[in-house]
């Protein structure tokens, strides 16, 4: 979902690179603020004029963040009959390269079956964002006949953007022949923040047979370390205990987070290797200078949350909440992930929290630093189909109204 990988998915450099832009972030997070999102939610999709929705669509390459928002909002709400046939139109049709890549997001949101037409058609658009939903929508939703086109294309994409998707939706086929060949060779080859993508799909997909692949790279010093030992620590083959407790005597002190995640995800010692890493993130919070260690930390808890560690979660919520970065960036951008990878326990999070509202504050500034817009739009579809079925007055609809307000969609 790379964990804009982005942010998660892409890699060190990109990572960093998407840190680097907070402060316009900042700014925009004060705009969303002025937005009046808090009106109640109509409980059930909601048919407009077709002119009205054709100007929604239009909306949604507006310069303006209220008015784009305003229009997704719109569109969201429309009943899949009446929405899915314009906005594949606009996908194919429409002049303005932005709104057919809103209108592709959107139209996953309505996970009607029409969409894999729309999808084929994207795989082949000179647009990066297209190519970007596109490959995603197959790692959510694998098609094996896709196989040669997306292993042809891995010596063709070099979107920055592009490409993490692409080994994603490789990985999500699982250790077909074709797919391990591939992602092997990706795994050794090419920019480090490419490596990065496909080591993390690895580790998300448990591809038992990288295993080796990945002891290897862990061994090396270098930007990659840190991913490779907590891939390792997803796949959970628990031989490679004795490679991770090596690097714990050796490697780095910012790798160690991530050593320290992935034994625990392997289910030795967890306690343990949780408290360290709650240690290290106050630590790195109370004393400047120690950023990198910091993003480690709160990226091997937000790991472990998404595996269902609930402690985890509850410790990136308390330092979090208060915070002021440079700790309250990559707190937000953790929990922002965990909400995308396992909303179920974010839910049940937020459902016992007393006071939601700073902690969807938290959630919703990471949500604006993750480049994983597909992923958004399923979170957001979720909770609105949540929304429409829970009962009058229940305290589940009660809380989609409230996710719904402050996440602004």
């Amino acid at each position: 979902m790379n964990q804009g990988r982005k942010a998660y998915r892409g890699g060190r450099s990109l990572r960093d690179s998407r840190l680097c832009v907070l402060c316009f972030l900042c700014v925009l997070s004060v705009a969303r603020s002025g937005i009046e999102a808090g009106a109640q939610e109509p409980g059930a999709p909601q048919t407009v004029s077709p002119a009205q929705l054709q100007s929604a669509i239009d909306a949604l390459g507006n310069p303006d963040y209220a008015a784009r928002t305003s229009a997704s909002r719109t569109v969201r709400r429309t009943p899949a009959a009446q929405a899915v046939p314009a906005l594949m139109r606009a996908v194919s049709e429409h002049g303005d390269g932005y709104v057919r890549y809103r209108a592709l997001v959107l139209l996953t949101g309505f996970n009607d079956p029409r969409a894999k037409d729309s999808m084929r058609e994207a795989i082949s658009s000179p647009n990066d964002r297209l190519r970007a939903v596109a490959y995603s929508f197959f790692e959510h939703n694998p098609d094996r006949s896709m196989l040669p086109q997306f292993v042809a294309a891995l010596d063709a994409e070099h979107g920055e953007f592009v490409r993490p998707s692409l080994v994603r939706a490789l990985a999500a086929l699982g250790d077909d022949p074709k797919v391990r060949q591939a992602m092997l060779r990706e795994a050794g080859r090419g920019e480090d923040y490419f490596r990065s993508a496909v080591i993390e799909a690895l580790g998300d997909y448990k591809a038992q047979y990288a295993v080796d692949a990945l002891v290897a790279i862990s061994k090396l010093d270098g930007p990659l370390q840190d991913d490779a030992a907590l891939a390792l620590g997803k796949i959970g083959d628990k031989r490679v205990l004795e490679t991770l407790a090596g690097l714990q005597r050796t490697a780095p002190r910012q790798v160690q987070p991530s050593i320290a995640a992935a034994i625990c995800l392997l289910g030795v010692n967890c306690g343990t290797h949780e408290n360290y890493l709650v240690e290290t993130l106050k630590f790195a919070d109370k004393n400047a200078g120690f950023q990198e260690l910091l993003r480690q930390a709160a990226a091997g808890l937000g790991a472990l949350a998404v595996a269902g560690h609930v402690e985890a979660a509850d410790a990136l919520v308390e330092i979090g909440v208060p915070s002021r970065d440079p700790t309250r960036a990559p707190v937000a951008l953790a929990l922002a992930t965990v909400a995308l990878r396992n909303t179920s326990s974010m839910l049940a999070l937020l459902e016992k929290a007393v006071n939601r509202g700073p902690m969807l504050g938290l959630i919703g500034e990471g949500f604006d630093m993750l480049e994983e817009d597909l992923d958004k739009e399923r979170f957001f579809a979720f909770a609105r189909r949540a929304f429409w079925e829970s009962p009058d007055n229940s305290p589940r609809r009660a809380l989609m109204q409230t996710l719904i307000g402050k996440l602004d969609f």
